[in-house]
């Protein structure tokens, strides 16, 4: 099979069996471990004979971390994953049956199927091929993402600097420029938890570090593709409620405080051209 299944993970023990599960254990899977969690490592590949895990030794965050498992997969065709998805039977069939009928495409996704919801695609064109169930799209989500290696010898993957957020959309708009195709294959779907991909246990600092990315990404990917202006003008309300939130939460709820001050520096940080810097367990480290 000219396929390989790629997941980056972060202490993501309750849930990364699962997902592995889902798959078929025919199927060859890296997962690059954003730390040097060695137990972790062992007891993932003493389960599954199909799994080989390498540890980055620090948390190289979304980006970084698929970059380094991407250079490390020789096969032509992979299927990133959250560690909080599931696959359906069949849908790493249709997504290698498509990309072998396809040839001219980038990106193929999945279609999310979450509770009884199915999640939604901007920007579907009218050109839809009805009776494959695949719609050409401006961008995808990156919790399950199919590339064709092939089409990113120019364009690379995904924006070292971005530790997590606007990454896949960064990449997508990359590859629109480049004139590449992008496409959702309706019939392959998959579930997605999301959030889900760590312990309870971690939820404030997690929510912390994506209130904090979220923003810096935001004016970060404006920044780079529309002008600084442009990224003030589309941030600024977020700057100003991100404040007037965290003084009144001051007052009434020390975790909601902590996240509009996540908020504000993350923003700020990304204002006066700090790096994305922010870790999980830095909260004296926000700024």
């Amino acid at each position: 099979m000219n396929c390989t299944v790629l997941i980056v993970t972060y202490k993501s023990h309750n849930t990364i069996n699962t997902c592995i599960d889902s798959i078929n254990k025919n199927v060859k899977i890296v997962i690059v471990e954003n730390s040097s969690d060695k137990k972790f490592k062992n007891f993932l590949e003493n389960k599954y004979k199909n799994v080989k895990c390498y540890l980055t030794g620090k948390n190289l965050g979304f980006g970084r971390a698929n970059n380094f498992g991407l250079s490390l997969i020789n096969t032509n065709y992979v299927l990133l994953l959250n560690p909080d998805t599931k696959l359906e039977s069949d849908t790493l069939d249709i997504l290698i049956n498509v990309a072998k009928n396809l040839k001219d495409f980038a990106l193929l996704a999945p279609k999310i199927i979450n509770g009884f919801n199915f999640g939604f695609f901007e920007n579907i064109e009218k050109n839809e091929i009805k009776k494959k169930n695949i719609f050409q799209v401006d961008y995808i989500k990156g919790f399950a993402m199919f590339f064709n290696k092939k089409k990113f010898s120019k364009i690379k993957f995904f924006d070292p600097n971005i530790f997590i957020y606007y990454e896949e959309i960064d990449l997508c708009r990359r590859l629109k420029k480049d004139n590449q195709k992008i496409y959702l294959v309706s019939n392959a779907r998959v579930k997605h938890a999301g959030g889900k991909s760590h312990g309870d246990s971690l939820d404030l600092e997690m929510e912390l570090s994506r209130n904090w990315h979220y923003l810096w990404s935001m004016f970060y990917y404006y920044k780079k593709h529309f002008g600084k202006f442009f990224a003030y003008k589309k941030t600024l309300r977020y700057f100003f409620l991100s404040i007037t939130k965290l003084i009144i939460y001051f007052f009434f709820s020390k975790n909601k405080y902590l996240v509009h001050k996540s908020r504000f520096l993350g923003l700020l940080n990304s204002y006066i051209g700090r790096k994305a810097h922010y870790r999980p367990y830095s909260l004296n480290k926000l700024f």
